[in-house]
Protein backbone atom coordinates (compact mmCIF):
# COMPACT_ATOMS: atom_id res chain seq x y z
CA UNK A 1 0.00 0.00 0.00
CA UNK A 2 1.32 3.70 -0.76
CA UNK A 3 0.57 7.36 -0.01
CA UNK A 4 2.67 8.20 -2.69
CA UNK A 5 0.05 11.21 -3.72
CA UNK A 6 0.84 10.86 -7.55
CA UNK A 7 -0.08 6.90 -7.26
CA UNK A 8 -3.24 7.46 -4.95
CA UNK A 9 -4.68 10.70 -6.82
CA UNK A 10 -4.37 12.33 -3.65
CA UNK A 11 -2.73 15.84 -4.30
CA UNK A 12 -1.88 17.97 -1.64
CA UNK A 13 -3.84 21.02 -1.80
CA UNK A 14 -2.25 24.74 -1.77
CA UNK A 15 -3.72 27.44 0.28
CA UNK A 16 -1.54 29.82 -1.73
CA UNK A 17 -3.49 29.18 -5.49
CA UNK A 18 -7.09 29.11 -3.40
CA UNK A 19 -8.51 32.23 -4.81
CA UNK A 20 -9.90 34.87 -1.63
CA UNK A 21 -13.51 33.75 -1.68
CA UNK A 22 -13.06 29.83 -1.38
CA UNK A 23 -14.70 28.02 1.58
CA UNK A 24 -11.29 26.34 2.57
CA UNK A 25 -9.77 29.52 3.18
CA UNK A 26 -12.86 31.63 4.62
CA UNK A 27 -14.28 29.07 6.52
CA UNK A 28 -11.13 26.92 7.70
CA UNK A 29 -13.04 26.02 10.56
CA UNK A 30 -16.17 24.48 8.33
CA UNK A 31 -14.52 23.43 5.55
CA UNK A 32 -11.59 20.86 5.05
CA UNK A 33 -10.12 19.17 1.60
CA UNK A 34 -10.15 15.32 1.80
CA UNK A 35 -9.12 14.47 -1.66
CA UNK A 36 -7.51 16.84 -4.61
CA UNK A 37 -6.52 16.47 -8.03
CA UNK A 38 -6.80 17.83 -11.36
CA UNK A 39 -10.59 17.17 -12.25
CA UNK A 40 -11.93 17.53 -8.96
CA UNK A 41 -11.90 18.69 -5.55
CA UNK A 42 -13.93 16.58 -2.40
CA UNK A 43 -14.74 19.37 0.20
CA UNK A 44 -16.02 17.90 3.68
CA UNK A 45 -18.33 20.28 5.49
CA UNK A 46 -19.56 20.30 9.32
CA UNK A 47 -21.42 23.15 11.67
CA UNK A 48 -23.28 22.64 14.57
CA UNK A 49 -26.71 24.88 15.49
CA UNK A 50 -26.27 28.38 15.09
CA UNK A 51 -22.90 28.26 13.21
CA UNK A 52 -22.53 30.84 10.36
CA UNK A 53 -19.97 31.20 6.98
CA UNK A 54 -18.73 34.20 5.83
CA UNK A 55 -19.33 34.64 2.32
CA UNK A 56 -17.92 32.00 0.33
CA UNK A 57 -17.77 30.60 -3.65
CA UNK A 58 -18.48 26.91 -5.05
CA UNK A 59 -17.74 25.72 -8.54
CA UNK A 60 -20.01 23.99 -10.00
CA UNK A 61 -20.50 20.72 -7.28
CA UNK A 62 -22.43 17.51 -6.43
CA UNK A 63 -23.35 18.08 -2.80
CA UNK A 64 -24.15 14.60 -0.74
CA UNK A 65 -25.69 14.83 2.60
CA UNK A 66 -24.47 12.72 5.38
CA UNK A 67 -26.85 14.18 8.12
CA UNK A 68 -30.49 15.85 7.64
CA UNK A 69 -29.72 19.64 8.15
CA UNK A 70 -31.72 23.56 8.21
CA UNK A 71 -29.70 26.22 7.43
CA UNK A 72 -30.42 29.39 5.80
CA UNK A 73 -28.20 30.78 2.25
CA UNK A 74 -27.57 34.46 1.61
CA UNK A 75 -26.51 36.03 -1.32
CA UNK A 76 -26.86 39.53 -3.40
CA UNK A 77 -29.55 40.22 -0.80
CA UNK A 78 -31.59 37.38 -1.41
CA UNK A 79 -32.09 34.31 1.58
CA UNK A 80 -33.66 31.04 1.44
CA UNK A 81 -34.20 28.76 3.56
CA UNK A 82 -33.09 24.85 3.04
CA UNK A 83 -33.81 21.54 4.55
CA UNK A 84 -32.51 18.58 3.61
CA UNK A 85 -32.39 15.11 4.90
CA UNK A 86 -29.45 12.36 5.06
CA UNK A 87 -28.45 10.64 2.42
CA UNK A 88 -29.33 13.42 -0.59
CA UNK A 89 -26.96 13.98 -3.11
CA UNK A 90 -27.92 17.20 -5.31
CA UNK A 91 -26.57 19.40 -7.74
CA UNK A 92 -25.11 22.60 -7.18
CA UNK A 93 -24.70 25.54 -9.33
CA UNK A 94 -21.25 27.37 -8.96
CA UNK A 95 -22.64 30.54 -6.87
CA UNK A 96 -20.97 32.79 -4.11
CA UNK A 97 -23.35 32.59 -0.66
CA UNK A 98 -22.83 32.47 3.13
CA UNK A 99 -24.98 30.26 5.53
CA UNK A 100 -26.34 29.60 8.48
CA UNK A 101 -27.20 26.20 10.23
CA UNK A 102 -31.03 27.46 11.59
CA UNK A 103 -31.62 24.03 12.65
CA UNK A 104 -30.82 21.85 16.18
CA UNK A 105 -29.10 19.14 14.22
CA UNK A 106 -25.30 19.27 13.10
CA UNK A 107 -24.51 19.41 9.21
CA UNK A 108 -22.00 17.14 7.75
CA UNK A 109 -22.05 17.10 4.08
CA UNK A 110 -19.28 16.18 1.40
CA UNK A 111 -18.96 19.02 -1.85
CA UNK A 112 -17.85 17.36 -5.00
CA UNK A 113 -16.19 20.06 -6.92
CA UNK A 114 -15.97 19.78 -10.51
CA UNK A 115 -12.92 21.92 -11.92
CA UNK A 116 -13.96 21.13 -15.84
CA UNK A 117 -15.03 23.80 -17.19
CA UNK A 118 -19.04 23.69 -17.86
CA UNK A 119 -20.53 23.52 -21.08
CA UNK A 120 -22.15 27.37 -21.11
CA UNK A 121 -20.00 30.02 -18.84
CA UNK A 122 -21.05 30.14 -15.15
CA UNK A 123 -20.31 32.58 -12.46
CA UNK A 124 -19.94 31.68 -9.01
CA UNK A 125 -22.13 34.81 -8.19
CA UNK A 126 -25.50 33.47 -7.94
CA UNK A 127 -27.73 35.27 -10.96
CA UNK A 128 -31.65 36.48 -10.38
CA UNK A 129 -32.62 33.36 -12.08
CA UNK A 130 -30.37 30.96 -11.20
CA UNK A 131 -31.28 28.75 -7.89
CA UNK A 132 -29.47 29.90 -4.80
CA UNK A 133 -28.32 26.48 -2.62
CA UNK A 134 -28.81 22.87 -4.04
CA UNK A 135 -31.57 22.18 -6.82
CA UNK A 136 -34.23 19.56 -5.84
CA UNK A 137 -34.11 18.19 -9.36
CA UNK A 138 -31.46 16.45 -11.95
Amino acid sequence: MTNDPALTGDAVPSDEAAPANDPVRTNPGHYRVILENERVRVLEYRDSPGDKTTPHAHPDSVMFTLSSFSRRLSANGREVDVVLPEGEARWLAAQEHSGENTGDTETHTIFFELKEPAPTSSSPTAAAGQPLGPATGA
